[in-house]
């Protein structure tokens, strides 16, 4: 019988404690949802090896409480590329977003003409692309480019404001497996990209832009070396997040990724049933959280008023800084 811990998940930029435990060489941890409990796997995103054995896992996951609470479901995926069906457990299709890298080259000439001329419009503009060491300086330019402005593309930016240790506590995950690949102009730090290898597949987990050298074009530039490192060690697929959220469609982070090589690839994601009333919440498809319910249209209503909310948030602060 494994033993319940406490660990931490990151949720919106905040670190969350939440019970969990050790099962099939994976740590499972229950969501925080108030309706709907959730067992996840930590980080699985991240992780180099996806679950090997979810019949084990299921089995113990059945009697299993966490802090007193059974789990209603519990949901994992397949590692990418493998896009058919492992199991026979319920699955959905998740939209993850996919580069292929059968070399730079064949990348590179599969890009728009708009694309690789913002590369190369960022060589031209000064703005200059290498690989760092994570450590003290590179944090200190860190926070100077997570304070440039207190929201970004429409939404609070969780990094704004955090302390030297909140910041590097935030991206200290997986340094054994993590490459920190950093945009510079005239000693500035602009952008960032740090990514994860997983074997032959490699995942974006930051990447940052400062909004005000945009012009510079430093995150195309972040992708286009961060394929470069990859492709040159044999890796053969980037990964960056998903394709589509839910029903949410279409937005300017999607067509970034379009322009930069990524495409979507559909991945299964198992929804295993743990109780009568997560049973009940599938038929009800109440397990796809509002994006995988909520119609698109209103979906963009919704993130139009949360934009316009919190741009006058940022004009008022403005405001009385004066």
């Amino acid at each position: 019988m494994s033993v319940e811990n406490i660990t931490e998940i990151y949720i919106k930029g905040q670190w969350v404690r939440v019970p969990g435990v050790d099962l099939a060489g994976k740590t499972i941890v229950m969501s925080n949802r108030r309706l709907l409990k959730m067992a996840i796997i930590r980080s699985e995103e991240w992780l180099d090896t996806e679950l090997d054995n979810p019949e084990a896992c299921i089995e113990e996951l059945r009697t299993r409480r966490f802090s007193g609470r059974r789990a209603d479901i519990f949901t994992f995926t397949q590692k990418p590329p493998v896009t058919s069906p492992k199991y026979s457990y319920p699955y959905e299709l998740e939209s993850v977003a996919v580069a292929e890298l059968p070399s730079f080259n064949v990348w590179w000439e599969s890009l728009p003409q708009e694309t690789r001329k913002n590369v190369r419009r960022s060589q031209k503009r000064g703005v200059v692309v290498s690989v760092r060491e994570f450590n003290d300086d590179l944090l200190r330019d860190l926070i100077h480019l997570n304070n440039d402005t207190p929201t970004r593309q429409g939404q609070r930016n969780n990094q704004y404001g955090k302390t030297f240790e909140q910041v590097k506590k935030d991206y200290s995950s997986f340094l054994d497996r993590s490459t920190f690949v950093c945009a510079y102009h005239e000693n500035q730090l602009v952008g960032l990209l740090k990514f994860v290898r997983r074997g032959q597949v490699a995942s974006i987990l930051n990447l940052l832009a400062n909004p005000r050298h945009s012009d510079k074009r430093p995150a195309n530039a972040l992708v286009a070396k961060t394929v470069e490192i990859c492709a040159a060690e044999g890796i053969g697929y980037l990964t960056y997040g998903l394709f589509d959220y839910g029903n949410k469609a279409d937005s300017p982070l999607r067509e970034f990724k379009v322009r930069n090589g990524f495409r979507e690839m559909l991945i299964p994601r198992y929804f295993v049933p743990l109780t009568s009333w997560g049973k009940l919440c599938m038929k009800a498809k109440v397990h796809r959280g509002l994006l995988g319910i909520l119609p698109h249209r209103l979906i963009v209503l919704g993130l139009d008023v949360r934009t316009r909310w919190y741009n006058l948030r940022s004009r008022l602060a403005g405001v009385a800084q004066r």
